[in-house]
């Protein structure tokens, strides 16, 4: 009998065969040359850090007005999750649609300053549905696939910070906002300042405290005023009777009332102490200190937006706002960090060189047109956040021994009776 030799046989499924392993051995050089690179740039974690993230327990206290009743919809839904995908990947994916829907929001209302086509609404409300979805049962996903690690933790709640910018910016943008410059600057900016407060106080006590109205409450609001301009996007310029006030200007007041309400409470939660030595932080540190890279931040935007001879918050207000939103998402993945490894904040962060460049360009009486520059700033925020949650994810994932977006899924469900 004659035996076909396999690097001869020039069938058709011998020639698929070779396609896809030469196809698999390129995938495979091209992550091993970018987990390379990524390991050759400088190190983002320190040793002691790096143990501590992994002797890190989440922790966390009381139940939002919603969450009894969604947390049946998020169990039923996870049941459909294949066993073989990561939690991980299932938060990527659902921040992908997010922002995807919303940078397609901003772009369409030049920023929020225009109406613009109803699908535009329903597939934001959608995208942030589905993030919201996405995101409750990554945990769930990894307690009935056994991966949990504090990458999870870590990743789920950086991942919260990018989503809370482009919420908050699309929302503004949803009922044009922009009209109101400043009133959507106080908008948005005050929304930051409240998410990051609400870590603020984590790392001060060591644990993350729910109200009862939350982050899933504050989504359901964003999805009805998307739902509300997908039915009519005319709706938020019309004046409330006998008030002849715009319904857009009630739903700023709505979002700045709420989240001043949210930072005095986690602020009353700092002032009352921390749970370290003589009432200090996770790492025995100030519990002041926090207040220095978010106050930093606030003062250089509101610098920059006032003493803009170019008018860059009137005339691109959604770009001017994201481009601050992008440095309080680093910002606030810093302060993550710190709680979670129980260690310092930097007085100086990265972050801060297109802010601090924005104003020093004005005082020197724009030696770069300030529409340039902006667009410099925001390239230069992305890939400052990018270069630095993609090195924090790296170097756990080697400390630890585990994929971020890979897992060895188990032979059945593990049953966990957590939340």
């Amino acid at each position: 009998m004659t035996t076909i030799d396999r690097n001869t046989d020039k069938s058709p499924s011998a020639l698929l065969r070779n396609n896809f392993q030469q196809l698999k051995e390129k995938k495979d050089r091209l992550e091993n040359n970018a987990k390379n690179a990524l390991r050759r740039m400088p190190e983002v974690l320190t040793e002691q850090e790096l143990r501590r993230l992994k002797e890190h327990k989440y922790a966390s206290e009381g139940i939002t007005l919603f969450d009894p009743v969604m947390q049946e919809f998020w169990k039923w839904l996870v049941e459909f999750c294949p066993l073989w995908v990561a939690p991980n990947l299932v938060t990527i994916v659902g921040l992908a649609l997010n922002i995807g829907t919303s940078v397609l929001l901003m772009i369409e209302t030049n920023g929020a300053k225009e109406q613009c086509s109803r699908w535009i609404y329903f597939l934001t409300a959608l995208g942030l549905f589905f993030y919201q979805s996405l995101d409750a049962i990554d945990g769930k996903q990894a307690r009935r696939t056994g991966s949990q690690s504090p990458l999870g933790e870590l990743f789920d709640h950086g991942c919260d910070s990018v989503s809370a910018v482009f919420v908050t910016i699309a929302c503004c943008c949803a009922v044009q906002l922009g009209v109101y410059p400043w009133l959507m600057y106080f908008a948005c900016m005050l929304s930051f300042f409240a998410f990051y407060c609400a870590h603020w106080q984590t790392y001060v006590s060591g644990k993350l405290k729910f109200g009862k109205l939350d982050c899933t409450e504050a989504q359901f609001s964003f999805i009805a005023v998307y739902m509300i301009s997908t039915l009519s996007p005319a709706f938020w310029s019309k004046p409330i009777p006998y008030l002849q006030v715009e319904y857009r200007i009630l739903v700023a007041l709505l979002i700045i009332g709420s989240t001043l309400w949210s930072s005095f409470n986690n602020l009353r939660l700092v002032s009352q102490g921390g749970c370290g030595r003589n009432s200090s932080s996770v790492a025995g540190t100030s519990i002041i200190f926090p207040a220095w890279p978010i106050g930093l931040l606030l003062f250089l935007a509101t610098i920059a937006s006032n003493y803009s001879i170019s008018h860059l918050l009137e005339e691109h207000t959604s770009l001017h706002l994201l481009c601050y939103g992008i440095v309080f998402s680093k910002i606030t993945n810093r302060l993550i960090v710190a709680h979670m490894s129980r260690s310092s904040l930097n007085k100086w962060d990265t972050a801060y060189v297109g802010p601090l460049g924005v104003c020093i360009n004005q005082y020197f009486n724009l030696l770069i047109d300030e529409h340039v520059f902006l667009w410099f700033f925001l390239l230069w925020s992305l890939y400052d956040l990018l270069r630095y949650n993609v090195k924090v994810c790296q170097e756990l994932c080697d400390f630890l021994g585990i994929h971020c977006f890979r897992i060895k899924p188990p032979t059945a469900p593990i049953t966990d009776q957590h939340h």
